[in-house]
Formats: C-alpha cells, structure tokens, sequence
C-alpha cells in the first residue's frame, strides 16, 4: 500500500502560526505533523509515500518523498489537490490531511480492510471536540452509518445530537476504488458539488465521497475510537501541543484527564 499526504492549503485559521509555514509543518513537541506522519506510516509498513504541495511548497523536504504540486492551491481544494498526484494512484493508496496525527493502529486498520472504499471515522469524538472547543456543537458536519455502510457525509450541521461518527481525514482505496474516484471526477468535471455547494474545483473530500454513494457505490466506515488528532485552528495547536506535553492527552491520542 501506498500513501499520500495532502498539504496545499494555506492554514487560515492557524494565524501566526503558518505565516510562513504549511500547516504540516507546525512542530509539536520536537516533530512535525508531517514528520510523525511519515514516521507512523514506515511503522506500519508503508514506505512509499507522496506529499502534494502547495502553499509555502519549499518549506516541506523530507528525504525518500515523492512530491506533486498544486499550482492553483490558492483557489482550489482537497479534491484537486489529490487529483494533482493522479500518476500516484497506481496501487492501493492511504490518503492523509496533513493536519491530522494518527497511530500505527489505525493505519493497520486501513490495511487490513479490503473494501473498494475505506473512510476512517471516530466514534468518540466528542471527548476530543469537548477538549478542543469546551462544546460538541462546533464545527460540525454530517455522517451517517447504517448496516456497516456510509449512506451520506459532509453535510453542514449546527447539532451533534445524534451524530455518531466523525470523519477524520483518512481515506482508504484500493485499486476499484481508485477507478471509482477518477471516474467520479471526470464524470462530475464543471458540475457543482451538491452536498457543500461548492463549486467543482472547490469541492471538498467529503463531497465526491458522498456523490460516490448516492450513484449507488459502497463507501464503507473503518471505525475507530480515538487513536487521533486534528489542528484546524490555532487554538487547536495551544489545547492539544499542551494536553500531550501534560498527560491529558496520552500517546495514543486517548483523551485520559478531561
């Protein structure tokens, strides 16, 4: 299996702190996110692994990483950014963010599922929201589950009332899979992204995933409890940099003191 790390965008909502940074790039505690990425992967057997650039492209360098570059990562998303690493998905492939940790666990979990279509959700998150927000009601977007199946996500939502699950940035494919996703997009190209509202070349992750389900195709949840992180916000980097560096947070990304 292969693995991509998705790092384009410009962090907007980090400040200061990707002024002059990717957000993959913010050091937590000696490392950074991409680094702990790359070294998760390798531990769980994965050593060919791209990263699709984009904002701040010369800040990411990493020896053995093969590199695509998003151009139009200004006015484009997670969407085209993988699409700029199309020559890549040429095997099974683990598709990352690169604002997110994860334990060898989980990428274990990726490898052992053999469905098409693999989506790594949370169904503990709110332990997490609670740490980083003080609130479960931020933020928030739609997944539903149902007979092992995702059967819609990503729609925006103001209640976590009922919401299980939480997308996390991890998707998983293997070869029909990959088909599915390209074809996808060919088949979508110009059209408007019908759950966000987003313009095609805006579109968000979720969305093709969830245009892949309503054309009838099995996107299935790989289900995990905890084992995870995300910065999104600057906020995010102080809570979650202090709670690992105070125990709150142990090395599994288990929320132990809240």
């Amino acid at each position: 299996m292969k693995a991509i790390i998705l790092a384009a965008g410009k962090g907007t909502r980090m400040g200061k702190y990707t002024e002059n940074l990717p957000k993959g790039m913010l050091n937590l505690n000696g490392k950074t996110l991409i680094e702990r990425q790359i070294e998760t992967l390798k531990s769980a057997g994965i050593y060919d692994i791209a990263i699709v650039t984009g904002y701040k492209a010369d800040k990411i360098n990493y020896n053995g990483i093969k590199y695509y570059h998003n151009k139009k990562f200004d006015t484009t998303n997670m969407i085209e950014t993988l699409m700029c690493a199309k020559e890549f998905l040429d095997d099974d492939v683990l598709i990352c963010y690169s604002d997110i940790l994860y334990t060898k666990k989980v990428v274990d979990m990726c490898i052992n599922n053999r469905s098409d279509i693999g989506v790594v959700v949370d169904n503990n998150w709110k332990f997490l929201w609670k740490l980083r927000y003080n609130t479960t009601d931020y933020d928030l977007e739609s997944l539903t589950v149902k007979e092992g199946k995702i059967i819609e996500l990503g729609k925006e939502v103001t209640s976590s009332d009922n919401l299980d699950y939480r997308y996390v940035g991890i998707i998983k494919l293997l070869l029909n899979g990959i088909k599915t996703f390209i074809n996808t997009y060919k088949n979508h190209m110009g059209k408007m992204w019908e759950q966000s509202g987003k313009s095609f070349e805006q579109g968000y992750m979720t969305d093709i995933l969830n245009k892949i389900i309503s054309d009838g195709i099995q996107v299935t949840p790989i289900i995990i409890t905890s084992n995870w992180l995300e910065f999104d916000t600057d906020k995010d980097y102080e809570i979650l940099s202090d709670a690992l560096k105070n125990g709150v947070i142990d090395k599994n990304f288990n929320i132990v003191k809240h």
